[in-house]
């Protein structure tokens, strides 16, 4: 899904874009429409309209990473909750790349965070990040600890990539009305176990207290969201990235015939950077990158 390359060559009514011009592509639709093709190759066809042109100041690796992990902080921040300055975001897996994003982002909005991790040798860590409170659901009473922060009532507003017991816990963390939204399920991670592939949620508080769960995935969004809409969120984190109010953790360089040692290494926990496919042009020395998820 992620890239950032040279434009190699323009085909008709591509105004306003360069051979050579470094640029991303916003990005991979999950629903029929205009789309690119996956981005693990050296050349690929793009819709002119899905094209942004990067400053030389971004760093490769910075670069083609903006498609996924920042513009998701920030299409969840500020879109799917709209979280308003001084509120209280609960969120799990704050130790995440995209968890440590919505830290910095809540910071610049002005907007305090909850952070759930799972070990107590995370908690000074997200701290320094920048996190106001931090949850350790290891030794803490999640809900309890919820109430001691926000108040009896609870919080507005939650993002959950966890799902399955700690999902269930942050929708009875949520205030009357309050709502949760849902982008990942980590606790689903190879688990066959229907416990851990479902969130419990109590009738009463969806009902009685119209507490609302609902869900986030990035590739719908990009096939949904028309091409200016994109382009415009994707521009709006390059511009946070560049400013240095989002900082994306450094990618490990990979070549292509080593994308099975990539893989593993995407798939292991706690890899750290992102594996990137890395393309050398012989013919000039340039490069292009590719951020593996």
């Amino acid at each position: 899904m992620e890239c950032v390359g040279r434009i190699e060559a323009l085909g008709p009514d591509t105004a306003g874009l360069n051979i050579g011009e470094r640029v991303v592509v916003a990005a991979v639709p999950a629903v029929p429409g205009p789309r690119v093709a996956g981005t693990w190759q050296e050349y690929l066809v793009a819709d002119r309209h899905r094209l942004l042109p990067v400053p030389d100041r971004l760093s490769d690796s910075s670069a083609c990473q903006l498609a996924v992990n920042p513009l998701t902080a920030l299409l969840l921040v500020t879109r799917e909750l709209d979280v308003q300055q001084g509120e209280w975001l609960l969120q799990t897996a704050a130790g995440s790349t995209v968890g440590r994003l919505v830290i910095q982002l809540a910071g610049h909005l002005g907007t305090r965070t909850i952070n759930v991790v799972r070990r107590r040798d995370a908690v000074e860590e997200i701290k320094a990040c920048g996190g106001d409170e931090v949850v350790c659901t290891e030794d803490e009473d999640l809900v309890q600890r919820v109430a001691e922060i926000a108040g009896p009532a609870g919080v507005r507003k939650a993002l959950d990539c966890v799902a399955g017991h700690v999902g269930a816990e942050v929708s009875q963390a949520l205030a009357p009305g309050g709502e949760v939204v849902v982008y990942g399920a980590l606790s689903t991670h190879r688990q066959t176990d229907p416990a851990a592939l479902t969130i419990p949620l109590q009738a009463r508080s969806v009902i009685y207290e119209t507490k609302a769960v609902r869900g986030f995935w990035l590739n719908l969004w990009f096939g949904t969201a028309s091409p200016a809409d994109a382009l415009r969120a994707l521009s709006e984190v390059r511009s946070l990235v560049a400013d240095g109010v989002l900082t994306i953790p450094q990618g490990r360089p990979f070549p292509l015939e080593r994308f099975a040692e990539a893989v593993s290494l995407a798939e292991a926990p706690a890899h750290g950077g992102k594996p990137l496919f890395v393309f050398e042009d012989g013919r000039d020395g340039r490069r292009s990158a590719d951020g593996l998820c």
